[in-house]
């Protein structure tokens, strides 16, 4: 019984560590010196000129900008697109990489060599290794103090691209910027309050 128990604990906690690792990583960094209270206004950064090439945004633009609007307009900031407090960046970033893991194996089988006694069965030792290409995205999101045109905070997600994301753009996108403003310093005014 005491062994069961065991095993359901560590198989409890493996299931929980795993949990947490599922999603893209989260960095970030902050101004120690910055009041990140007195910020009440955002608006987006306007691209610099002479690359304002685009007359449309595309979806998963249009989609991280809903998406970190909502999360500041949910930390008691308001949108002034005339002389905004901070003002916002983000860029996404996207790598091709190859990574690769070898592990110990053994195998079995027929072994020949020139010899008095021919062919022979038995065991023999060596490695595996499996090579994986896959893409690495990174969305970086960063907050500027408009006054000082200083950056006071970033905020970083960086995880796996997969086909089965490019079909959840929206869902991701938000996920993404949920997980990199829950280390902002400023909470959800709704949380506060609980």
């Amino acid at each position: 019984m005491m062994m069961k128990s065991r095993l359901f604990l560590v198989s409890l906690l493996l299931l929980l560590v795993s949990a947490c690792t599922i999603g893209p990583r989260i960095h970030y960094n902050s101004d120690p010196k910055a009041d990140f209270s007195k910020y009440k206004t955002f608006n987006f950064m306007p691209a610099p000129p002479g690359q304002q090439t685009e007359q449309y945004q595309s979806f998963t633009e249009r989609f991280l900008r809903d998406a970190i609007e909502k999360e500041l307009l949910a930390r008691g900031m308001s949108k002034d697109e005339t002389n905004p407090d901070m003002l916002v960046n983000f860029y996404i970033h996207t790598k091709e990489k190859v990574s690769s893991t070898t592990s110990p194996s053994m195998s079995m089988g027929y072994y020949g060599y020139r010899g008095r006694y021919g062919y022979s069965y038995g065991f023999g030792y060596g490695t595996d290794t499996t090579v994986r290409q896959y893409t690495e995205g990174t969305l970086n999101i960063d907050l500027v103090d408009a006054a000082q045109n200083n950056l006071v905070w970033e905020g970083l997600a960086i995880g796996t691209v997969s086909e089965s994301d490019r079909g959840k753009v929206q869902e991701k996108a938000t996920d993404a910027v949920q997980r990199i403003f829950n280390k902002y310093p400023v909470k959800p005014l709704l949380t506060q309050a609980n």
